[in-house]
């Protein structure tokens, strides 16, 4: 099965320890747990910093799996969860691939931290998964909501630790049964 994991540092394995986008050891990256415990061909399409793009790049046809998640950095950068899945509509509309092929990811709510100051932005990223929801719903995709795989988020309040990469991983691997 070829699989394509399409989002943010979360899931090109960020580790926020590092001060020059170093990643987790690829025991300890979702994607690369992904791959070992399912024998599937996963390609990690995971960029430090990404927002959601204003247009799909072309995906290749042979691929059984499309994995989105995205959001957080937008939010990060000011956009209302609304305007954000306003953006991921129109990203997930441009995408060739047939619907059954889509599976919709909502981030994990962020925590207080370094990078999250204030409340608002913890309830945005909550109200961001209810909008992923809805919109997988509208879209006839598949959807998964990390919100309960409780994934351990390090002093930053946005990225995953090497725990939540394995808990990420678990839920996923439930998920996909």
């Amino acid at each position: 099965m070829n699989v394509i994991c399409f989002g943010d540092s979360n899931t090109y394995g960020y580790d926020p320890r590092s001060w020059f986008g170093g990643r987790y050891d690829a025991e300890n990256r979702w994607v690369d747990i992904l791959a070992a415990e399912t024998g599937w061909t996963v390609c990690n399409m995971g960029q430090n910093g990404r927002e959601i793009p204003a247009a799909a790049p072309t995906f290749s046809e042979d691929t059984d799996l499309l994995i989105v998640m995205l959001g957080t950095n937008d939010l990060l950068q000011g956009h209302s969860p609304e305007s954000a899945a306003g953006k991921l509509e129109r990203f997930l509309s441009g995408i060739s691939l047939s619907q059954d092929k889509l599976l919709l990811i909502a981030p994990p709510p962020m925590a207080p931290g370094e990078w999250v100051p204030s409340q608002q932005l913890i309830d945005a990223s909550k109200a961001f998964a209810r909008c992923c929801r809805e919109l997988a719903e509208r879209l006839g995709i598949r959807f998964a909501d990390t919100r309960k795989w409780d994934i351990p988020l390090a002093y930053d309040g946005v990225h995953f630790t090497e725990q939540g990469h394995k808990s990420f991983a678990a839920g996923l691997l439930e998920e996909l049964k």
